[in-house]
């Protein structure tokens, strides 16, 4: 049985990192026509390469390559394995697609698979399974933010307002679920004040230098989804924790300068799925070494 669901989750993840992946692009090319439109300085390169992306209708919306336009077919969309056959180039142009779509693909995957392995809670309820399905879709907007801020230093609204709404529900079942009604709401309160209201306060004293207003919605849509004020805190250390680990040894070697701008969301996203996969572990190790 956990064969099955191992494998449906795995199939589930590379299906909707396939969509995620597309997702980045189409919503990159509307930002750009967008800011075109309302006068701001726009790369005309990637703008010239994407603006199709975001002109065409739904009803007749087709994944393009980025270089010669060709019209994927279904079978250049199967999630990674098209890209590994095609051995990572264009079907038409031959052109390099690049790695970034099944990366994505395999991310998902792999967040699915280890959300399921590493769940924290029960699955015995319809409450239960419901707010670790909320967590899996949440991951694919996570996905796109993840890739998106990494590679163009922004996070996107609607996905932000979807993860929001998300967590929002995630939430109200945890308050739901749970026998002290007060208590659990006090405690995501206390998760979305570390995660969100932390920043918002250095965005207030910085006047939006050192932190962007994005991340502190982000942080209020993963404030929500941990919705534990101790597993935000550790959400928090291991955010710290891997941008030193990703960061100190590409300034010990020169690639990346102390003026460098650094992306916060994916380090936030990364330490908030340690925190709520293997945050309550991490606790009680903590607590038990003080005793």
């Amino acid at each position: 049985m956990d064969f099955i669901i191992y494998l449906a989750l795995v199939l589930f993840g590379l299906v909707f990192g396939s969509f995620a992946g597309a997702s980045v692009w189409r919503l990159r090319a509307r930002q750009l026509v967008a800011d075109k439109k309302s006068g701001e300085h726009v790369d005309h390169t990637e703008y010239k390469k994407l603006k199709t992306l975001a002109h065409e209708k739904v009803s007749k919306d087709h994944s393009r390559c980025l270089h010669c336009g060709y019209a994927l077919r279904w079978y250049d969309l199967i999630p990674l394995v098209s890209w590994i056959a095609l051995r990572g180039r264009c079907r038409d142009c031959h052109r390099p697609i690049g790695v970034m779509e099944p990366l994505i693909e395999l991310g998902t995957a792999t967040f699915f698979v280890i959300s399921y392995a590493l769940w924290p809670f029960d699955l015995t309820t319809g409450l239960q399974i419901a707010q670790f399905i909320i967590w899996l879709i949440s991951g694919v907007g996570l996905a796109i933010l993840f890739a998106y801020d990494a590679k163009w230093f922004l996070l996107p609204n609607w996905i932000n307002f979807a993860v929001i709404g998300l967590g929002l529900v995630s939430a109200t079942l945890m308050i739901i679920e749970s026998q002290n009604h007060l208590g659990a709401f006090l405690n995501v309160l206390g998760s979305v004040g570390v995660l969100s209201g932390i920043y918002f306060a250095l965005y207030l004293i910085s006047k939006g230098r050192w932190i962007g207003f994005g991340d502190i919605k982000l942080g209020l849509g993963l404030g929500l989804l941990v919705g534990d004020w101790k597993l935000a805190v550790i959400g928090l250390f291991f955010a710290n924790l891997i941008g030193c680990i990703v960061v100190i040894p590409l300034m010990a070697s020169g690639k990346l300068k102390r003026s460098s701008h650094v992306p916060f969301g994916p380090l936030l996203i990364a330490g908030a799925i340690v925190a709520k996969l293997v945050g309550m572990g991490i606790a009680e190790f903590y607590t038990l070494s003080l005793m």
